[in-house]
């Protein structure tokens, strides 16, 4: 099995997961913020729908400069849940394509995060995966169910059942 095939199992419960939290988004409320130093909740949204596009990047790129021309331009901005899965559902599927296709070879070279002349770090292309794609995806969704507890909404079962699905 190689390595890319290893993490698919794990990248299909997460993106599941994922999906789930993103379709429990309320219309009406992508300006909510927890606190001042939060992002809004559409932010959040946001960032989580085109994260998994860092994945396919990352497995069909040597590096990537954020201080590049594309990515100084305003990102997605979804206004409802439905924009946001969209956006989810054509990255996610992009990423799971191209990750399946990684080879052990590709997973172990280099890869590189950049701001100009400035290098954020150099670490195999699998740390990247794991450690800056998916666990910083996580991590996000994380948040994002403490916005949807914020304003009412039944946080989804994720690793079990949670206080709102099942027998917690």
């Amino acid at each position: 099995m190689t390595t890319s095939q290893s993490l698919l199992g794990e990248f299909d419960h997460e993106m599941a997961g994922t999906r789930k939290t993103l379709e429990r988004l309320p219309d009406g409320k992508f300006d909510f913020k927890p606190h001042e130093k939060s992002p809004t909740m559409g932010w959040m949204a946001a960032h989580i729908a085109q994260m998994t596009h860092w994945g396919t990047m990352t497995c069909t790129t040597d590096s990537v400069d954020l201080a590049a021309p594309e990515y100084q331009e305003r990102p997605l901005q979804p206004k409802t849940a439905q924009e946001a899965v969209a956006a989810f559902d054509k990255n996610a599927a992009g990423f799971r394509a191209v990750l399946a296709q990684t080879t052990d070879e590709q997973m172990m070279q280099p890869w590189t995060l950049r701001m100009g002349d400035k290098v954020i770090f150099t670490m195999p292309r699998v740390a990247v995966l794991r450690g800056f794609v998916l666990n910083h995806l996580i991590h996000h969704r994380a948040q994002l169910t403490v916005y949807l507890r914020m304003n009412g909404v039944p946080v989804p079962a994720l690793y079990g059942p949670s206080a709102d699905e099942g027998n917690f």
